[in-house]
């Protein structure tokens, strides 16, 4: 793993960038609302995608000083438009990279970071080749989501009554390949024993199949 400072606009954006040997795919991790690049839950998930030899990019979508702000006001976590523009600038920055450029680019989003990784795939057709919603909001979104080219597999907790409905109202909303998986039994943050297990694993098939990867580590 490499630390890497992503500029986007005025705002530098630290990050955590993984390329396990002979990597196909990179996956870009846009986490939601109060979380960072150290969310246990997105290296976790980052981990299992990395022995599948697929590369991660973990950063953080807000400046220091925007998710201090974000902690009392909240205005930043719910801004879709600002999330999915840093986005954007991080996929910029990777197709400028040495050892990333060649990659195929796919995103992982969790919470209001669902909504922001399909207004970046609806912006950028030709540049995203696969989209994963963790328990996600993409239904903020909006009308971006009948844009999205890029094929996504929205994740969704059992016991997330509300976050179900509002994901299997964006997914009609969507015209490109779009696959709804419930986990029974698992609540927003999939903290129950092997809930985030079965995440990981659809997440990592999900981007295996859609972008490719490198040679499997055992």
């Amino acid at each position: 793993m490499s630390e890497v400072q992503i500029q986007a606009g005025r705002a530098g954006l630290p990050g955590d960038l993984t390329i396990p040997e002979g990597a196909a795919g990179l996956l870009l991790f846009a986490h939601g609302s109060g979380s960072s690049r150290h969310s246990p839950r997105n290296q976790f998930v980052a981990r299992t995608l990395n022995r599948a030899g697929v590369g991660t990019l973990l950063f953080d979508l807000l400046t220091p000083e925007e998710e201090a702000l974000d902690i009392y006001t909240r205005e930043h976590r719910f801004n879709i438009g600002l999330l999915a523009e840093r986005l954007m600038h991080a996929t910029k920055w990777a197709g400028q990279q040495k050892e990333t450029r060649d990659l195929c680019i796919g995103y992982f989003g969790s919470s209001t970071g669902g909504a922001a990784a399909l207004v970046a795939a609806a912006e950028l057709p030709q540049g995203v080749g696969a989209v994963v919603s963790r328990g996600g909001r993409p239904d903020l979104a909006g009308d971006a989501l009948p844009k999205v080219q890029a094929p996504t597999l929205l994740i969704v907790g059992g016991n997330d009554d509300i976050v179900i409905e509002l994901n299997e109202m964006a997914r009609d909303q969507m015209r490109c390949e779009v696959k709804l998986e419930i986990i029974p039994g698992a609540t927003h943050l999939f903290e129950e024993p092997g809930a985030l297990e079965q995440v990981a694993k659809l997440a990592s098939d999900w981007f295996v199949d859609h972008i490719g990867a490198g040679s499997a580590q055992p």
